[in-house]
């Protein structure tokens, strides 16, 4: 079956190329393949039954990130077998220091894609057939039936995963009635796959993530049909691709299906950025008080939300006098670290109106791990915070859920204070802006690699500049890019050489208006000249989805304009003169040809047209945004956007409904 709604039609994405973070190191020729196969090859099996899915790719990435703890993109031999555990992957220990004795013959450390070699090549040897079991009867893994298009490969779930998110989401939408007829959920059945079918539940759970993303107006509540669910999913799908959710492979009918892997997949996704949200130093002033001796606070904002949680984790076991963690799977399993941290954040009944709350520790001395995980959680339900993990979720080290419970603990219990230091420019912390935002979420909707949480520290190096290059078809000479891990000194120089090289592409390959802008002005994050190039950058990825569906015409603004107005025209319906027109502040426009586009669709009733005020403008603006996205078209501009007509993110919203209008002729 052939994965594509319209929602993945209006923005699929060209082939990826290998990340840049995943490509080996120049001079670095020996593969993992080389030394698995060489030992455990068997000639009569077809390699094609070794692919690694995307899902299990993610699995792969998270569990290297949590080993390599310094984000210098390797890990050393002596960690390998902690990266099988920390990917839950079962191996016997023979067959790993094996493993370890052919790679010191050639290197003392191995980096993502390697690790991915070495997993794909076991997963097509003789000794591959004992660890694929392994694999699909881990605990908590159940199988999928059927296999993805990469042929042969079987799609997995975890069973853990499942049923923490369905408490999740029980709890989150237990008072919404138009959840009632879904909720709550068994989480010991397949209740959850049932459950987002129609949309709604993912609808709210976007929401909640994220608020006032969707439109309430525009979600089909009532007596649903197979049409108006199809039309609910396609709106959580592009609003889940607009908060920077990766969705391109995912269709309508995957979750009207309830394929598993799919669904928890973009759950984990809509959860995480929910949980992550305040974990942000312009949201949050008082993770200052994370900062350590001798660092800027440039420093502390280039962090990740993952590793804000490991230091403020850090921080509360320090001040307990508890051994530090590395990560939250492997170090974590006896349940020591999380005593420690609920005890210190635990109120203490020294603010106004908070009456105290006592961790009783006794359960540290349990002598069995399951059983103190237990008493551990028992105390984290004082606090409200025992969600996403159960006891055996601990005792096992699942990195995912453990994540999520730290997250969840840290947004109800942050437990720091903001310093009295005056030598902190509190006026270098600022937010991010709309349109930074919407150039992020699009980015990482894309599945960019790193994901990109801070817009101008994370691009850098320009290796994100580069993937976005390549889906825009301009083609990047990699033996030119410099990738990490960049040496100590010189890793600036290093960094510029590469984003000289992009502004380079930019001007000569995709023949960007660049003027003024170099090199050092994306490394040392420039805003304004930064923005430039990105901005062209989506423009031109929206383009090239209409010259592709225009069978390579060639289109640019007025052409869009011309073919805007001429659906207006034929619908009875006002035109406009350009991206700047006044009346798109009302966002008349918009709606009058996503009506055009699906007639009917458009309920007037609820919309003020005359005489509008700024309220009733935005009020008009969500519902048009909303709408957009319902019927298939992937938007990523804001409703202010429309409001204040700002042309450039206008002219993108015509390009999704003209795209959209295309697919469907």
């Amino acid at each position: 079956m052939t994965r594509h709604s319209a929602l993945s039609a209006d923005f699929s994405s060209p082939p990826q190329q290998p990340s840049p973070r995943q490509q080996q190191p120049s001079g670095f020729h020996f593969t993992f393949q080389d030394v698995v196969c060489c030992n455990f090859q068997d000639p009569d099996m077809d390699n094609s039954t070794a692919s690694v899915s995307p899902e299990e790719l993610e699995d792969l990435r998270e569990a290297f990130a949590k080993i390599d703890v310094d984000n210098n993109g390797f890990i050393s031999k002596d960690e390998l077998d902690q990266l099988f555990r920390a990917a839950n992957l079962a191996l016997p220990g023979f067959r790993v220091r094996e493993m370890v004795q052919e790679l010191t013959k050639t290197s003392e450390r191995l980096d993502f894609q390697q690790f991915t070699q070495m997993v794909q090549s076991l997963k097509s040897t003789e000794v591959g057939k004992t660890f694929r079991k392994a694999i699909n009867k881990k605990e908590g893994i159940c199988n999928v039936a059927g296999t993805s298009e990469q042929a042969g490969t079987q799609h997995s779930y975890s069973e853990e995963e499942k049923v923490a998110f369905v408490n999740w989401i029980n709890k989150a939408l237990e008072k919404d009635p138009d959840c009632k007829h879904v909720l709550p959920a068994d989480p010991n059945s397949n209740d959850l796959f049932t459950a987002v079918g129609d949309g709604i539940v993912l609808c709210k759970m976007i929401n909640l993530s994220v608020e006032d993303t969707i439109d309430e107006r525009t979600i089909n509540k009532k007596k649903l049909t197979p049409f108006t669910s199809q039309e609910n999913l396609n709106l959580a799908l592009n609003s889940a691709s607009a908060i920077g959710c990766h969705v391109v492979n995912i269709g309508a009918e995957d979750l009207k299906e309830g394929r598993q892997h799919l669904v928890l997949g973009l759950l984990w996704q809509i959860i995480k950025i929910g949980l992550f949200a305040d974990i942000e130093l312009s949201r949050n002033e008082a993770l200052i008080a994370l900062l350590r001796d001798g660092e800027s606070l440039e420093d502390l904002m280039k962090l990740s939300p993952e590793e804000l949680l490991l230091r403020w984790a850090n921080y509360h076991l320090e001040e307990a006098g508890a051994p530090k963690l590395n990560n939250f799977s492997s170090d974590i399993k006896d349940s020591k670290a999380y005593y420690n941290l609920l005890n210190q954040v635990a109120p203490k009944g020294d603010e106004e109106g908070i009456p105290p709350i006592n961790i009783d520790m006794s359960g540290v001395r349990e002598k069995e791990d399951l059983k103190r995980a237990e008493c551990m959680l028992e105390q984290a339900d004082k606090l409200g915070c025992r969600q996403f993990v159960m006891a055996t979720d601990v005792v096992r080290g699942n990195p995912k859920l453990n994540l999520a419970f730290v997250a969840n603990l840290f947004n109800k219990y942050p437990a720091l204070k903001k310093p009295e230091n005056q030598d902190i420019d509190w006026s270098s912390i600022e937010g991010e802006t709309r349109e930074e935002r919407t150039f992020r979420n699009w980015m990482n909707s894309l599945g960019v690699n790193p994901r990109v949480n801070h817009l101008y520290s994370d691009i850098d190096d320009a290796l994100v500049i580069f993937q976005l290059y390549q889906k825009i078809k301009v083609p990047v000479d990699w033996d030119r890019v410099n990738k990490p891990p960049y040496p100590k000194l010189g890793s600036n120089m290093r960094k510029l050489e590469n984003c000289n090289y992009a502004v380079e592409l930019g001007k000569k390959e995709a023949k960007f208006s660049l003027v003024g802008i170099a090199g050092r002005d994306l490394h040392a994050g420039n805003r304004t000249l930064t923005l430039a190039l990105l901005w062209q950058l989506m423009r031109r990825y929206t383009l090239n989805i209409l010259e592709d569906l225009g069978d390579g015409q060639k289109v640019n603004d007025d052409v869009i304009v011309v073919w805007v107005n001429n659906t207006l025209t034929q619908h009875n319906k006002p035109s406009i003169s350009s991206f700047k027109d006044t009346s798109i502040s009302s966002s008349l426009p918009v709606l009058d040809l996503i009506d055009a586009i699906q007639p009917g669709s458009i309920r007037y009733d609820l919309l003020k047209t005359d005489h509008l005020t700024e309220d009733e403008k935005l009020n008009n603006a969500k519902y048009a945004i909303s709408m957009a996205r319902k019927i298939g078209a992937r938007v990523y501009a804001l409703p202010e956007d429309l409001v204040e007509v700002k042309s450039k993110m206008v002219m993108t919203v015509f390009a999704c409904l003209m795209a959209r209008a295309m697919k469907h002729i």
